[in-house]
C-alpha cells in the first residue's frame, strides 16, 4: 500500500489559474521524495492539500489507505506537517510547546515526555527546553517545530523547506533524521530549493511547472529525460524546467 497516492489532483484559488493540474503522485512507505519546481510552480499547495488544510476542486489522495479528502481528520493523524515558515506559540518553552502538540494527539503525558526529551536531544534543543520560543532565532524555531511534527511518530512526513535557518551542522543532522525515519519505514516528501540536498538523499525526485509534473525519477533517470551533457541536478533541472515552459 503506498504511503501517498494522488490521482488526478486539481485546485485554483478563487478567480485564478489552476495551481495544481491534474497531478498524480505514488510515494511508497520507507522512500525519500524531492518535489521540485521554480518558485509557483505548486509545490507548497499541493503539500497543503495533502493534510486537508486546502480542498482540491477534483481529484483523490491517498494516505496509507486512508481517503484524506473524505476523512482528513483521520489522514492527519499520521501525517506531520511542516510549513516553510516556522508557526509556534511565542510563549511557551520548547518542552511546553511539545507536550501541548502531545496533548492534541491524544498522546499519554509520560510517553509525550520521553519522546519530547529524545526529539529535543536529537535537535540540539534540550538545553534551551525552558527557555521561551519568543527569543529563538529563526533556525531555532524551525527545529522546535520538526520536534513538534514528529512528535506523534507520523508515517508521512511533509516538509516544506525544512532545512531553512539551519547552520550546516544541524542540516546534517536534521537530514540524518529524516534518514532514519525513512529506514523505519515512514515516508518523507521534501521540497527545497537546495538541489544538492535533493540529489543525494532522495529515492526520487518529482519536477512541478505550472501545476503539471513534468519530470520523476532518480536522478539518472532524470539526466536521461535531459539533453546530454548535463551532469549535474542542477543542469538537469533547469533544462528540463525550460523544455516545460515551451511545452
Amino acid at each position: 500500500m503506498p504511503a501517498l497516492k494522488l490521482s488526478a489532483l486539481r485546485f485554483a484559488y478563487r478567480g485564478e489559474a489552476e495551481v495544481v493540474a491534474g497531478l498524480d503522485l505514488t510515494v511508497a512507505p520507507g522512500e525519500f521524495y524531492a518535489l521540485l519546481g521554480p518558485n509557483g510552480a505548486g509545490k507548497t499547495t499541493s503539500l497543503r492539500l495533502i493534510p486537508g488544510l486546502l480542498k482540491p476542486q477534483s481529484g483523490s489522495i491517498q494516505v496509507c489507505g486512508i481517503d484524506a479528502v473524505a476523512d482528513s481528520i483521520e489522514a492527519r493523524k499520521i501525517i506531520a506537517w511542516l510549513p516553510d515558515e516556522p508557526m509556534l506559540y511565542d510563549a511557551l518553552t520548547p518542552l511546553e510547546y511539545l507536550e501541548f502538540v502531545a496533548g492534541l494527539w491524544g498522546i499519554d503525558a509520560r510517553i509525550a515526555q520521553a519522546r519530547a526529551e529524545i526529539l529535543l536531544n536529537e535537535l540540539d534543543l534540550w538545553g534551551q527546553r525552558d527557555q521561551r520560543c519568543g527569543s529563538f532565532s529563526r533556525g531555532m524555531k524551525q527545529r522546535a517545530c520538526l520536534a513538534g511534527s514528529l512528535i506523534h511518530e507520523p508515517r508521512l512526513l511533509l516538509l516544506d523547506e525544512p532545512l531553512t535557518g539551519l547552520d550546516a551542522a544541524m542540516a546534517r543532522r536534521v537530514k540524518a533524521m529524516l534518514r532514519a525515519r525513512t529506514q523505519a519505514g515512514a515516508a518523507v516528501i521534501l521540497t527545497t530549493h537546495i538541489l544538492d540536498v535533493a540529489e543525494r538523499m532522495a529515492d526520487r525526485i518529482g519536477i512541478l511547472h505550472h501545476g503539471r509534473k513534468i519530470a520523476e525519477g532518480n536522478f539518472a533517470e532524470l539526466a536521461g529525460q535531459a539533453s546530454h551533457g548535463n551532469t549535474t541536478l542542477e543542469d538537469v533541472f533547469l533544462d528540463l524546467v525550460e523544455r516545460g515552459m515551451v511545452e
